[in-house]
């Protein structure tokens, strides 16, 4: 079906990465041409300059001074945690950006907090990295990188509802109503939430899509136990919690849904015949545990990939950096959801 494009919105203006796609080279090649540098085949250069002529491209002035000026090393801060989520989506950053030669100067935060990262983001900008890339796990972080007067980019990897073109994301949202939707459907009416910690985007953005799908088929909503992502703290939550058979558990992480196995089965409870339990991530282990987890999966090498390309947008062409649609997630069904015994 095509959509007529509204008159007042003006047609977006072609990138880099547009000429690049066009002229079949990559978008260095097509750097090395605006910039008049050697090594580049005449039929290359050729092939280059007439896509730049058919969509009126036109590079940026500010960006095209800075060419000479770049270290080629991007900033990566990342939380001083070893949670699944954090570590997957800076292990695929790393290869992404490697794959475009360039280097990644990682510091881990040990403080999450806004006031600690706001530190290392000044230690980074002592060393001229050309761009930071944010991992957040707290979301005051955001703030404090919106109050920064920074010469370079700065993109962050955080779920939340409130938009910016350079913030990335998998969509937590509707990947935490696909989980509940999926508990609904199968006929359960009571279905918990154990969240992740409090201030995490992930944690209220998945919070957010187990209220919103809840509230749209009028189920009654307990308030959500938090945890802190780890497997411990699930089976803290799952000893204590108040659960009867025929209810359904949708857990923050498969982490905590794995605390919270051990803990009901330890207090008599099976799953999935007495309790439905669903979790998030879709962590290696997911589908050899008893029973094989019910879980979201995120496509961390594809959100890597996408925050590579946001900073060389961001580097290359700023005024042509749009917001991103998040990435979409993938319910994958095991046997640790069923139907509640009638």
């Amino acid at each position: 079906m095509t959509v007529d494009r509204p008159a007042d919105r003006p047609a977006r203006v072609a990138n880099i990465f547009d000429v690049a796609r066009l002229a079949g080279v990559s978008h260095q090649t097509v750097s090395r041409v605006l910039n008049d540098l050697p090594n580049v085949r005449p039929a290359t250069r050729e092939r280059v300059e007439h896509a730049i002529a058919q969509l009126r491209y036109s590079p940026s002035p500010a960006a095209r001074a800075l060419v000479t000026r770049r270290t080629r090393t991007i900033g990566l801060v990342a939380p001083g945690v070893s949670d699944y989520g954090p570590t997957s989506i800076a292990m695929h950053f790393n290869f992404a950006a490697r794959a475009e030669r360039y280097n990644v100067e990682t510091v881990s935060a040990l403080d999450p907090a806004p006031a600690g990262v706001r530190g290392v983001i000044e230690g980074l900008l002592r060393q001229r990295v050309d761009a930071i890339v944010l991992i957040v796990v707290d979301v005051g972080v955001l703030e404090v990188v919106r109050g920064l007067d920074l010469s370079i980019p700065v993109v962050a990897a955080a779920a939340t509802a409130r938009r910016s073109p350079l913030l990335v994301s998998i969509d937590q949202y509707r990947g935490a109503r696909a989980a509940v939707r999926h508990l609904a459907e199968l006929g359960h009416r009571r279905i918990l939430h154990v969240a992740g910690a409090g201030r995490a985007p992930d944690a209220l953005e998945r919070m957010r899509g187990w209220r919103d799908e809840l509230a749209a088929r009028q189920l009654e909503m307990v308030e959500p136990v938090h945890g802190d992502w780890s497997a411990a703290s699930g089976h803290r939550i799952g000893a204590a919690l108040a659960i009867e058979p025929g209810m359904a558990v949708f857990a923050g992480n498969d982490h905590m849904a794995i605390g919270l196995l051990s803990a009901l089965r330890e207090r008599g409870l099976s799953v999935p015949e007495d309790v439905s339990v669903v979790g998030f991530d879709d962590v290696p282990e997911a589908a050899f545990l008893y029973p094989p987890l019910t879980t979201v999966r995120q496509d961390f090498a594809a959100l890597g990939e996408l925050i590579m390309q946001k900073v060389l947008l961001a580097v290359e062409e700023p005024d042509s950096v749009t917001e991103d649609t998040p990435l979409p997630t993938h319910l994958i069904v095991r046997t640790s959801t069923q139907a509640p015994a009638r």
